[in-house]
């Protein structure tokens, strides 16, 4: 018996009467599991965001548009294969991603690769919290660290109700991105020529984006969230149901905001496109139309809301597994974190942050798929439980292919470095555990 859960569920007997149990510290029931469309609900409204629609914009500036597209689709085609590895085994097992790397990298090894990611989701909640009161303020004029306090605490409250609470927001999110979109494309159509978006070279001049750097780029705004899919996908009822609720996601709702992103830029309705990429908020707002602006706001509450909500359950349930607390505990305390860090203005340098997660994160996930798949009998451990403390081989794996990512980034910058990092991981940890089988550090 899991000893944490057991104390979990006692100190929140009365709150569970009146909220779900996301299920912490332990498997999901088979019985608890969710239909197909409320876990692909979770995950579709995640990636159909304006902070996705902007690197999408930023690959298309610096590329054109076909080069573009290609690196677009590239990436979410490695994506699709990457969490749906991860998903496959979430769906089959009902565990979180705790619970899966406390398998691959020991039951205190473990703590090292959830507490990296769980906090780096957290940031991404900081950078999202922020820039819903930077956006607004910029576009309406509202008072920028009031709106930041109340978006940060309406997320919060959202998050604590739980993965119910996600499906519900991601139903909201996608369809109200695909009005915002279209209707941000009909209002560039009157002033631009959309033929021409066939023929966009990209920015030019100071350029210096290549095409793996591109691949990079687009996975490493979901390389954190996208490890940590268990979190979303342990609720579907098999593998093959949680699989198809990646899908959802990669390709599909990621590639609506991208390449809705790279139109409007190839469209030359972006100012410093490379820079600022496919943000087309600027556009529903410049109409000074009351409707519009009412339906801008909305968009970016929701829109946002959506990432928020989506990283911060990512952290706290990380979190609340690692100091064996509860998920909504954990969704206060980090919430409450970021909403300060977002105050501070951490926010506005995180995306500087963003080439190290392309560099850390996929190697990460790569020994996650390679032990799953092909070392220690691969599928058939599935049911294999954490013996080793420590498991080294995972660990040196992680190392291998961060530093092969890390020297493809800075020496062969037409690679992609998260690409890179991924199959070098996953190469280098079959390798090892061959080499040093039940390699492990016990307690």
């Amino acid at each position: 018996m899991n000893t944490h859960h057991s104390a979990a569920e006692t100190g929140t007997s009365a709150q569970s009467r009146e909220l779900d149990d996301e299920f912490e510290h332990g498997p999901v029931p088979a019985d608890r599991r969710k239909s197909l469309l409320t876990v692909s609900a979770v995950w579709f409204g995640f990636p159909m965001i304006l902070t996705n629609a902007i690197p999408g914009g930023v690959v298309v500036a610096m590329l054109g548009f076909w080069r573009g597209l290609a690196a677009i689709l590239a990436a979410n085609l490695v994506m699709l294969l990457y969490v749906g590895v991860l998903s496959h085994r979430a769906g089959s097992t009902g565990e979180s991603f705790s619970l899966q790397a406390s398998r691959t990298f020991g039951r205190g090894g473990y703590v090292v690769a959830a507490a990296f990611l769980a906090t780096i989701v957290v940031g991404w909640f900081a950078f999202n919290t922020g820039a819903t009161g930077a956006t607004l303020h910029a576009s309406f004029g509202w008072h920028e660290r009031l709106v930041t306090v109340l978006a940060g605490l309406g997320f919060i409250a959202l998050t604590y109700l739980g993965i119910k609470a996600l499906s519900w927001l991601g139903a909201v999110a996608a369809p109200l991105f695909i009005v915002a979109g279209v209707i941000a494309l009909v209002l560039v159509a009157r002033d631009h020529d959309m033929g021409a978006v066939f023929s966009y070279d990209g920015v030019g001049g100071a350029s210096t984006l290549t095409f793996g750097a591109a691949v990079s780029t687009i996975m490493a705004t979901f390389a954190d969230s996208g490890t940590m899919t268990a979190d979303f996908t342990r609720w579907s009822k098999n593998g093959r149901q949680a699989v198809l609720a990646t899908i959802s996601a990669f390709p599909v709702a990621s590639l609506v905001a991208q390449i809705a992103g790279g139109l409007v830029v190839a469209a030359g309705a972006i100012a410093s496109a490379g820079t600022t990429g496919g943000d087309f908020l600027p556009i529903l707002t410049g109409e000074h139309s009351g409707v519009l602006n009412v339906i801008a706001a909305v968009f970016v509450f929701v829109n946002l809301g959506s990432v928020c909500s989506h990283c911060l359950y990512n952290g706290a349930l990380g979190w609340s597994h690692l100091t064996g607390t509860t998920m909504r505990l954990m969704t206060i305390v980090l919430g409450l974190i970021g909403t300060l860090a977002a105050l501070a203005g951490v926010w506005d340098h995180f995306l500087d942050w963003l080439v190290i997660l392309s560099v850390f994160v996929p190697p990460l996930g790569g020994v996650l798929i390679a032990d799953q798949l092909f070392a220690r009998g691969g599928r058939g451990a599935m049911d294999r439980r954490p013996t080793a403390t420590i498991r080294p081989t995972a660990f040196a794996a992680w190392a291998i292919g961060a530093a092969a990512a890390g020297a493809a980034h800075w020496w062969a910058p037409q690679l992609s470095d998260a690409v890179t990092g991924l199959v070098v991981a996953v190469v280098a940890y079959a390798a090892l555990e061959r080499a040093v089988p039940e390699m492990g550090v016990r307690a």
